[in-house]
């Protein structure tokens, strides 16, 4: 069987080195130290994106669970509704492209086709009424 003994720490029990109760008045912490002054060439080499990824200590594990798989559903949900939205345009596109031109271009030539028949038929009347005989006997005199 073992047997325990307690041996003594007699560096423990010792004064140690340092101002006594008389010299206490005197220490003046208030002043500023090398040892306390902040570097800021640190401060420059830390990014934002550093910082944000320092604050997820500060968020509880379930919480920040609850937020990824909030932000992951929101992802999914995003990433589906552009590629349905993307396809739908594809085909609407498509399809006003493959009919609605080639309707357009027809349209427009029987626009240019009855504007040029209408141009003929007031060419032909205008002919009809020069090459009438006697055109001229029916018209009174302006006052």
């Amino acid at each position: 069987m073992v047997q325990l003994e307690e041996v003594p720490d007699d560096e423990l029990n010792a004064e140690q080195p340092g101002p006594t109760k008389e010299d206490e008045d005197e220490w003046d912490t208030d002043t500023e130290s090398e040892v306390s002054e902040v570097d800021d060439d640190d401060a420059l080499d830390e990014t934002f994106l550093d910082r944000v990824a320092a604050l997820k200590d500060i968020v509880p594990p379930t919480y920040r669970k609850k937020l990824s798989n909030a932000s992951s559903t929101g992802y999914g949900w995003a990433a589906k509704a552009l590629g349905m939205g993307g396809k739908t345009l594809w085909v609407v596109s498509t399809s006003a492209l493959l009919l609605g031109v080639p309707w357009a271009l027809a349209f427009s030539e029987e626009q240019q086709v009855q504007e040029m028949e209408r141009e003929m038929r007031m060419q032909q009347s205008a002919n009809e009424l020069l090459t009438q005989p006697g055109g001229q006997q029916g018209a009174k005199p302006a006052l």
